[in-house]
């Protein structure tokens, strides 16, 4: 089943496709990226988040919303693995620690807030395209991004079977955009991945929350 696809315009097999996707993650430390969630209801309404999602590795993780709740701050780990969390507005001085799977930073997915991780995304994208799928693949290629077109395993949502599309941009090899589509072809919901910065030292200090100015010293380095 690994080489059942359909391809057009795109000289890639699956194994060749995932193994640039790896290479191109492996060389990430750090990266910053605007993530716009939205999701899409059944009368025809959607909801929307949006956040500025940072990575480190080992595994640090700070999420800085912009709506709904504009101004909140999360980071992973604290120093006992929880979610230390800082609310916005007149609450801001106080710390919360959650435990990561609290529905409170789960969406209505499912997938947990700090989830919407590249690293993540192309281990589940390789799933989708090999011991995952529910039928072929269609690779094409689409104004400078490579577009796979899959049913398969939900990521996240346990016995259900979801039509993914994913985006990858061709000049970093790392996704873009993924939409989320019911088996008969109903939008779910879609996830961007914008303004992608990578490799820019981010530093310790940016992911504890006990350094007031931090963000404002982070965001005031991207202009």
């Amino acid at each position: 089943m690994m080489g059942t696809y359909a391809s057009t315009q795109v000289p890639l097999s699956i194994e060749s496709l995932l193994k640039k996707t790896e290479t191109a993650y492996a060389n990430v430390n750090d990266y910053r990226t605007r993530v716009d969630v939205r999701t899409f209801k059944r009368d025809g309404s959607s909801e929307t988040e949006k956040f500025l999602y940072s990575f480190k590795r080992p595994k640090w993780i700070r999420i800085d919303f912009e709506s709904p709740h504009a101004g909140m701050i999360l980071v992973y780990p604290d120093k006992n693995g929880k979610v230390a969390v800082q609310p916005a507005g007149l609450a801001h001085f106080l710390k919360l620690h959650l435990a990561p799977d609290n529905r409170l930073l789960k969406g209505s997915s499912g997938q947990r807030i700090d989830q919407t991780d590249l690293g993540l995304l192309i281990k589940n994208i390789g799933h989708s395209l090999t011991d995952e799928r529910r039928g072929p693949a269609e690779i094409t290629d689409e104004n400078g991004y490579v577009r796979i077109r899959v049913l398969a395993a939900d990521h996240f949502r346990e016995d259900v079977v979801t039509l993914y599309r994913f985006f990858i941009d061709k000049k970093l090899w790392l996704p873009a955009i993924v939409e989320e589509f019911t088996p008969d072809g109903s939008l779910e919901r879609s996830i961007s991945f914008g303004d992608l910065r990578i490799n820019n030292g981010l530093s310790d200090s940016f992911f504890q929350l006990d350094e007031a100015t931090n963000r404002i010293n982070e965001r005031s380095d991207e202009k």
